[in-house]
């Protein structure tokens, strides 16, 4: 069994997360969503919202596959926490050459610390490359419609934020 881990801070979760996250599935059996818990950072969402989001957007896309993953927190290093999970893999989605700069730098590290874990990269589709959790956050707080960008859960707790 493979097991991935998919790490971010996944606030919210978007569409461009379910398109890597189906990705992954296609290389793991499991996959372990990992929500970056850091105390300085005050997130839209809780936690525990993150992750009921999450598994709830999970079942509705994926209901076939949505035992295979798990969703937990972290606060180490990823590597570490990947390693704590039985994770030979680290999903990383790519939209861009922005992205793959940053990622490539991250992925070096990584393999320094734990040449055991793999960080393979996934490119967004073409309809989830523009997506970004900060613009989603940023256009709903403004009042604006993103039921493009994220899963239907995730919609309307947005829309329950920042209602009124």
């Amino acid at each position: 069994m493979t097991v991935a881990f998919y790490p971010g801070s996944f606030d919210p979760f978007t569409n461009g997360h379910i398109d890597v996250l189906v990705q992954a599935l296609n290389v793991a059996s499991k996959l372990v969503v990992a929500i970056g818990v850091h105390p300085g950072k005050t997130p839209l969402f809780s936690f525990e919202e993150r992750a009921d989001l999450i598994q709830r957007s999970i079942a509705d896309a994926l209901p076939a596959r949505a035992g295979d993953v798990s969703v937990v927190s972290f606060s180490n290093l990823v590597v570490d926490a990947a390693r704590s999970h039985g994770a030979r893999l680290l999903i990383r989605g790519l939209r861009d050459g922005t992205d793959l700069d940053y990622e490539m730098q991250m992925a070096g590290m990584n393999r320094q610390m734990a040449p055991d874990v793999q960080t393979v990269f996934l490119p967004a589709g073409v309809a989830s490359r523009p997506i970004t959790a900060t613009l989603v956050r940023q256009i709903a707080a403004m009042g604006g419609d993103v039921s493009a960008f994220v899963p239907a859960p995730v919609f309307a707790a947005l829309k329950a934020r920042h209602k009124g």
